[in-house]
């Protein structure tokens, strides 16, 4: 017998601070008009001192959790999206864990940058498909905001703080998540990049070699076409067309990607997804946050087709279909 796996719970937490262009440019020299054309980001939520990762990702799950109508001791795995973990060792994963009160069940964390999430969800995926677990939680969790440069321009204004989760479950009936694409380019790994030891260490002698570099321009000339190609990639796994369609939710990256990639795979606006605007690049946090809020708005419905995709360092790229089905 075949098993399925669904998204059976869903939730987000995001910082109380809100860091706006405004600010940004009384301290440098940009302006709000400048973020806004290059980027589409008005404004981005900052991490609190007591704030981690792991802190946010536990609020995320427990609301997860609470959405599914389950506890933390239904779960048979955590899988912790971050690229910038509390520290080094123990997980991320780890520490969700120790937070919600889970039992000792596995636990561990991926690295793929901003793709991390949808990796995440495609090991879930294969693992409740090879009948190993029936429960898994996945968490995207990101504090950027402490190894940023925050002198430069180019790359502070894009990113903000945050942490979504999706609990997975197995099920008999079809639907659920239909297909996945991943892949990664090792020869462009140094385009972005972190060479620190702990991204989220608020030492300023570690944190002054964990600043953030990007080599913005061919960062989107990848990013748009991995994103294309993926994506039809997914779609024909699926035995899907653009116009099956309902719903485009890519990682909320940059306006101008997200822009560029629907209109040469052939999705109109009105199908996309869009709150970079309000929150800036969340990293692994982005898709699974911009899913809590299609949600929200009404935008996922049983049966609703949706897109997932996303880009990041690494070269890392994922794209998911997924047919909204939430009861097991």
């Amino acid at each position: 017998m075949s098993r399925y796996a669904r998204i059976v719970g869903w939730g987000k937490y995001l910082p109380s601070q809100i860091l706006t262009n405004h600010e940004i440019a009384q301290k440098l020299p940009t302006s709000h008009e400048w973020i806004v054309t290059r980027t589409g980001i008005h404004e981005r939520r900052i991490a609190a001192e007591a704030e981690t990762p792991s802190s946010m990702g536990v609020l995320a799950a427990q609301d997860a959790l609470k959405q599914a109508s389950l506890w933390p001791e239904d779960l048979d795995l955590i899988i912790a999206a971050t690229s910038s973990p509390d520290r080094l060792l123990p997980s991320c994963a780890a520490l969700i864990q120790k937070g919600l009160g889970a039992p000792p069940i596995p636990a561990f964390d991926l690295n793929a940058a901003c793709s991390g999430f949808l990796y995440s969800l495609h090991v879930a995926h294969q693992l409740i498909q090879t009948g190993a677990y029936q429960t898994i939680l996945v968490v995207g969790a990101e504090v950027y905001s402490r190894m940023l440069n925050w002198e430069d321009r180019s790359t502070c204004v894009l990113f903000g703080d945050g942490a979504g989760a999706m609990v997975l479950r197995a099920s008999d009936a079809p639907g659920g998540i239909l297909s996945c694409v991943a892949g990664n380019d090792g020869t462009r790994a140094d385009l972005i990049q972190v060479p620190g030891i702990s991204a989220s260490c608020s030492d300023p002698l570690v944190n002054g070699r964990a600043h953030l570099t990007m080599d913005g321009g061919p960062v989107f000339k990848i990013a748009v076409r991995v994103l294309v190609d993926s994506a039809q990639r997914a779609l024909d796994q699926a035995g899907l067309t653009p116009a099956d369609l309902d719903l485009f939710i890519p990682h909320q990256a940059n306006l101008r990607i997200i822009q560029s990639a629907a209109e040469a795979t052939g999705i109109p606006k009105d199908k996309v997804f869009v709150n970079v605007d309000r929150y800036g690049n969340t990293a692994a946090a982005s898709i699974p946050i911009a899913v809590c809020e299609a949600a929200d708005a009404g935008r996922l419905k049983q049966g609703t087709r949706v897109l997932l995709a996303g880009v990041g360092a690494g070269f890392s790229w994922a794209t998911m279909a997924v047919e909204w089905r939430t009861n097991p």
